[in-house]
């Protein structure tokens, strides 16, 4: 459940349209619930912003697919990253509205058509990167963000970034994914007067040691503006790019 939803709920209640004791079994669950296999954090929106999100690498199918059906319960959106196929024909057994972005590796629900708001643009240095960058996009999406991919326009090309500079300029938070020796996000900052959240990662050969170097790369940038999350992290430069563009939108 998140704070419009509580608002909506509360708002039904003093106007008579639901019952008092029908709004409280909706908040039963709050803050949380105990599964067979989870605690559930359905408070989670209300605090942060956005809903909890499962990640699913080392659950089962089934796991994934019971703690994605209590979420839905309470939640208009439901994010599950880390996904592979056996997890999402689970998860759509239960929920037959729920999506899987096969390159992302990600499932998602929206019941609720939501109009996206200001710009998150995603730029990934390379096709290997995608995985990486589309879940990004799809995290960032998911959260209520317009975006906007630029994809492969590494540095070995620089002409190709240039040709996007115009675009990404108009964007309010940009997500910087590159592996190799990462200078992407750098480089991209340099370009910008915006927030640049890079993310490395393990794509390259040997003396990328798995992402380690384009990771120390983003993180010695002499572009002030540039941030780094983990290695492979593209869930969180798209959940940190969209709480930004949250603020940002909001101020427009």
């Amino acid at each position: 459940m998140d704070a419009e939803t509580l608002r909506e709920l509360l708002a039904r209640v003093r106007d008579g349209q639901v019952d008092p004791d029908a709004a409280l079994e909706r908040l039963r669950h709050l803050p949380f619930e105990r599964t067979d296999c989870a605690t559930v954090d359905h408070h989670r929106a209300i605090r942060c912003g956005f809903g909890e999100v499962i990640y699913c690498a080392g659950k089962t199918p089934e796991q994934v697919r019971d703690i994605f059906a209590r979420l839905a319960e309470n939640n208009p959106t439901v994010l599950a990253t880390r996904a592979d196929r056996a997890h999402y024909d689970a998860v759509a057994e239960a929920i037959d509205a729920s999506t899987y972005h096969e390159t992302a590796r990600a499932i998602t629900l929206r019941r609720e058509p939501v109009a996206p708001v200001g710009h998150v643009a995603i730029v990934a240095a390379g096709t290997t990167d995608l995985p990486v960058a589309e879940e990004a996009r799809v995290t960032a999406a998911i959260m209520g963000a317009r975006v906007t991919t630029h994809y492969d326009v590494g540095v070995a090309g620089l002409h190709r970034l240039l040709a996007a500079a115009e675009a990404l300029q108009a964007a309010h938070v940009i997500v910087a994914v590159a592996g190799m020796e990462g200078a992407l996000a750098g480089v991209v900052g340099g370009l910008v007067g915006v927030p640049v959240i890079g993310v490395p990662t393990s794509v390259g050969y040997g003396a990328s040691f798995g992402g380690v170097s384009a990771l120390l790369t983003m993180l010695n940038s002499c572009a002030s503006n540039v941030s780094v999350v983990n290695i492979d992290n593209g869930f969180g430069g798209g959940y940190i790019a969209a709480l930004i563009n949250r603020r940002a939108a909001s101020a427009e």
